[in-house]
């Protein structure tokens, strides 16, 4: 299934660097679960969204997806993509960026042009097919009410929840200084850690390893403290905490957490992989441990 990561370094920006891919795969796992994108986000100095991002299939050179990135930023998102809707394309890789936002899901949104009647200017934020960028356009028009990003969230996801069939609604959200993260309803995992500066020993970097295809360092948090959302856990730090189904989490500039459930019901159509097309169906379902 698709892969989420999103951190935060408070107040100054942190270094680190990124491998997308970089767990190796047996050639059984390749033939069935090569990825369908790449992307990494971030924010220059000045605020300005950096995406750096591609869509990398079974029979493409993965060269962009294995190589190391080095970049500077308060707050980082990353995403492995196993397409469920669009084709593989740079417009329906995410992650996506509106209005100096970037945002990233895992999850399916069955009927999501019924979305786009609800969007009215926000409509021509959409690029691609994909059900992310629809939600994510929803999320931008409700923003645009009043500013609050987190109850933007909620807004849109449970609108999406009420009318539309559902698998999951997980996301990452960044700004230059704070993030938001979702999990809905309990199909997918999403854990946050609130890492003390050089972690559990008090003197160590930041490494983090997905056995699914993603990896980060950072060299400053060995000394300077961190939140990271992941679709699982990254290391064996004991801080990692599973999200309650429905739990939004929002990370301020000071690196201060706070988490509510948001969302206490369920979808009103709560699509299973049996509901599901075979690709969808393939996306999303659980990943296993690679060797």
């Amino acid at each position: 299934m698709c892969r989420l990561f999103g951190m935060s370094g408070g107040r100054e920006p942190v270094r680190a660097t990124f491998w997308l891919l970089e767990a190796p795969d047996s050639l059984s796992q390749q033939s069935h679960r090569e990825p369908d994108g790449t992307g990494l986000g971030f924010f220059e100095a000045d605020g300005k969204p950096r995406v750096m991002k591609q869509p990398i299939a079974a029979y493409e050179d993965k060269a962009f997806a294995r190589e190391a990135r080095e970049v500077t930023s308060r707050t980082f998102i990353a995403h492995i993509r196993f397409a469920s809707t669009g084709a593989i394309s740079p417009e329906n890789t995410h992650p996506f960026e509106q209005r100096g936002r970037l945002f990233a899901h895992n999850g399916v949104i069955g009927d999501p042009e019924r979305i786009e009647p609800e969007l009215g200017d926000a409509a021509s934020l959409v690029k691609g097919q994909t059900d992310s960028e629809r939600y994510f356009a929803l999320i931008t028009k409700e923003i645009e009410r009043d500013g609050d990003v987190g109850a933007a969230i909620v807004r849109a996801s449970r609108w999406i929840a009420e009318n539309l069939p559902v698998f999951a609604l997980n996301i990452v959200l960044i700004t230059p200084t704070d993030l938001w993260a979702l999990r809905y309803p309990d199909v997918h995992e999403l854990y946050v850690l609130e890492r003390v500066a050089g972690g559990p020993s008090g003197a160590e970097r930041l490494d983090h390893n997905s056995h699914h295809g993603f990896r980060v360092r950072s060299e400053d948090m060995a000394s300077r403290p961190a939140v990271v959302v992941a679709s699982e856990r990254l290391d064996e730090d004991a801080g990692w905490r599973l999200l309650e189904p429905g739990e939004l989490v929002h990370v301020d500039p000071d690196l201060h957490v706070t988490s509510a459930v948001a969302l206490d019901q369920p979808p009103a159509h709560q699509l299973t992989l049996a509901d599901l097309g075979d690709k969808a169906a393939a996306s999303q379902a659980p990943a296993t441990k690679q060797s």
